[in-house]
């Protein structure tokens, strides 16, 4: 069993109107039989925390080079704030990528590698001065900026990276995976950390995960891709609650997923009958019902919609998770609870939702 738990909040309030910085319309990009990005249009708004989650190999990572530049799409337009990227090379797009390696100069110092890009463009010493002390503030390095990377904590050396990235002032900042190289607690804290970062400095940031707790955490929206497509874009309550179809529903979070065909009022499932959930996107014929766990409650047999037997409970520090093996149902149903479980392996039990926190989706993994 799945032990990924997604903390999602209570209500969703709508993201701000925004003017949109980056448009993508038909993108597409083949590596020989391989179609890495198929037809794949996206907005990107101003001042937005936007994220691209995927498994490996659907394409997020094409996606973030082909907008910075080092992949050329084979159709398709691109544009940042109005204007074409497909016709600038790297160097003149108005922006940033920060790499997974963080790519530090090893004899530079923090002062030092955070100017560079500024000494580069020969700004006057005074500028780059004020710039890298600002910029150097506000990720809270500025007490450490005599030191050399290898004198400083991954997240430090992380925060270095991104200093050096926005000095710049770019217009967008792209960043590949740029917490996976931290330990569990340290990525938690930079999660924050960025997202509280990207609100301070005003830019638009575009982050590649395959971690959906970090895009889930971070991300004003995001965009969930497969096999070079693009499945759904929305808030990440948005994504969590109403999945477009089953490979988002599959792939965000844990879910219990029951095969049957599509009546009025629900689903019926063979062997089950009928299960209420919410239809999405007018689903008709056969689909997938899917009801998160934190959704379903558990209480005495014959008083829900399914009967079953606990096989199984596991304790997650602020909550348990019940896994109730159901006849005529090939995995187990994992129901959330707060707290320690107090039911016991072996116990009898029912399990049930509401219709409106169940989904109905169609598509296929």
């Amino acid at each position: 069993m799945s032990d990924t738990h997604v903390t999602i909040p209570s209500a969703a309030k709508a993201p701000p109107t925004r003017a949109p910085l980056v448009e993508l319309r038909h993108v597409t990009r083949r590596f020989g039989d391989v179609t890495a990005l198929d037809d794949v249009s996206l907005t990107i708004a101003e001042n937005e925390f936007f994220a691209l989650l995927g498994p490996s190999g659907c394409g997020k990572t094409t996606l973030l080079r082909a907008i910075a530049g080092f992949e050329q799409p084979d159709s398709g337009e691109m544009r940042l704030g109005g204007e074409d990227l497909v016709a600038l090379p790297p160097h003149r797009r108005p922006l940033n990528l920060m790499f997974q390696s963080y790519a530090l100069f090893p004899h530079m110092s923090v002062e030092r590698n955070v100017a560079y890009g500024l000494e580069q463009e020969k700004l006057a010493k005074s500028e780059i001065r004020q710039r890298v002390g600002e910029v150097l503030e506000t990720v809270g390095l500025s007490a450490l900026a005599s030191r050399k990377p290898h004198q400083l904590s991954g997240g430090q050396r992380q925060r270095v990276a991104l200093a050096r990235a926005v000095v710049k002032r770019p217009k967008l900042l792209l960043l590949d995976e740029p917490l996976s190289a931290l330990d569990r607690k340290v990525r938690s804290q930079m999660q924050l950390e960025l997202k509280r970062l990207q609100q301070e400095v005003g830019i638009t940031f575009v982050v590649v995960t395959h971690d959906q707790e970090e895009a889930m955490s971070m991300a004003d929206r995001l965009a969930v891709l497969a096999h070079g497509r693009v499945q759904q874009v929305a808030t990440p309550v948005e994504i969590y609650r109403r999945p477009a179809n089953l490979f988002v529903a599959d792939f965000i979070g844990d879910g219990n997923r029951f095969a049957g065909r599509v009546v009025d009022g629900g689903i019926h499932v063979d062997s089950v009958g009928l299960l209420p959930g919410h239809l999405v996107n007018d689903v008709v014929g056969e689909a997938h019902l899917v009801v998160r766990p934190e959704e379903t409650r558990l209480g005495a047999p014959g008083a829900g919609l399914l009967d079953g037997r606990v096989v199984e409970t596991q304790f997650y520090g602020g909550v348990s998770t019940v896994a109730v093996e159901v006849p005529d149902h090939a995995d187990p149903v994992l129901c959330t609870i707060t707290g320690v479980s107090t039911v016991e392996r072996g116990a009898e039990v029912s399990l049930t939702w509401t219709s409106d926190t169940a989904v109905v989706v169609g598509g296929t993994l």
